[in-house]
């Protein structure tokens, strides 16, 4: 009897995942949870009358996000390689509705609004969108990678269009977040590290200050990061209200639900200030867990990038890895005055239910690509 055949793209799709990230996932989405509840409840209650409101969707989404992510922890890596052509155009076409129709909050256009309570930004999805159109197309050129003008400089270039459609939203954060994958991206896959020194200095610095200087709202938080006590009850108060919190948590944090700092001392204590509120109620120790727990992540993330069966699987993996230690850097950076106040959420904590669910999608893909570097292993 003949057997049957099995399909080269489904040969891996019962190996094992990397249990290892996915305890780490579910840990530190459990733990950012609590922190939303915690760290929410006095705005929530002062806001909606419901100390649980935001807690609630944050769980609504979370719970959807890990059953999404189980299902394409299922569906091959390899299936976003056919499609990475598209994967540009619909950045850009996100950008530009993002721009046409998006809601303007706080003099910014980064929202969608499908209904009048569900709202989603539409960088969230580019991230992953160029993640995904840069592995193809590093690949397809994979010769031309060491040669400035048909690899570093070629690639910069598509990359431009995006990045000046975020800066027109403004959103700064998401354009260093992506700005950051692709060069790491690039340099897994060959550019030559001196060239990305030579058009950081040329390009990338004196472009970011003109940015700064062209911008007062930019230039005033470089100010304030400086000396926020100068303005410490406008443009330095966030600032020095998130260390006033993580300076009175002390080594072992006052106690879970304890914080006083999020008594509308710090607005909206449940967004990018999340860590904050981490180290007055959990304290030294409480921090350091959860870095040593992203720490982790990142170790798995790069294992499974080094075993994955071919180039277009590393380099994602790499991607979504890059993706969120880049993310986890600069939010503990600006949470601690160790850089200029920028919009960045902190990944599995900071509270945004379709990011999160956005995120958990991205971890389906990352736990695929270790059931294929599983196989690679064995």
């Amino acid at each position: 009897m003949a057997k049957k055949k099995v399909g080269k793209f489904s040969s891996f799709l019962n190996n094992p995942i990397d249990f290892t990230l996915l305890i780490t996932i579910i840990v530190l989405l459990g733990i950012g949870l609590v922190m939303v509840l915690s760290a929410s409840s006095p705005s929530a209650l002062s806001i909606s009358g419901n100390s649980y409101f935001y807690f609630n969707k944050q769980l609504i989404f979370a719970v959807l996000g890990v059953i999404a992510m189980f299902i394409i922890s299922k569906i091959d890596y390899r299936f976003y390689h056919k499609f990475y052509k598209y994967a540009w155009w619909i950045s850009l076409i996100l950008l530009i509705t993002v721009l046409v129709a998006g809601k303007e909050i706080n003099g910014a256009k980064r929202w969608i609004y499908p209904t009048e309570t569900l709202s989603f930004q539409p960088s969230e999805i580019v991230k992953f969108l160029v993640i995904v159109f840069y592995a193809g197309i590093l690949v397809k050129n994979r010769d031309d990678l060491p040669h400035f003008g048909k690899g570093l400089f070629k690639h910069i270039l598509m990359l431009a269009p995006l990045i000046v459609l975020l800066l027109l939203q403004p959103h700064f954060s998401a354009s260093i977040v992506i700005i950051g994958i692709v060069c790491v991206m690039m340099i897994v896959a060959g550019c030559k590290f001196t060239q990305f020194l030579a058009i950081g200095c040329g390009l990338g610095i004196p472009g970011a200050i003109l940015l700064i200087v062209k911008s007062p709202y930019r230039l005033q938080r470089v100010i304030s990061f400086l000396d926020p006590w100068k303005d410490a009850s406008d443009t330095g108060w966030q600032v020095i209200q998130s260390l006033y919190a993580i300076g009175s948590g002390g080594l072992f944090g006052v106690g879970l639900g304890d914080s006083k700092q999020k008594y509308l001392y710090i607005p909206e204590p449940h967004n990018d200030f999340i860590f904050s509120i981490i180290g007055e109620e959990l304290g030294f120790i409480g921090c350091a867990i959860i870095i040593i727990l992203f720490a982790i992540f990142i170790w798995r993330g790069i294992l499974i990038a080094m075993r994955a069966p071919d180039m277009f699987g590393s380099l994602v993996a790499v991607g979504i890895t890059a993706l969120v230690g880049i993310q986890v850097i600069i939010n503990i950076a600006v949470v601690t005055s160790s850089m200029p106040a920028t919009g960045m959420p902190l990944p599995f904590f900071s509270y945004g239910g379709t990011a999160l669910f956005i995120l958990l999608c991205e971890m389906g893909v990352l736990l695929n690509i270790s059931r294929a570097s599983a196989k690679n292993v064995s």
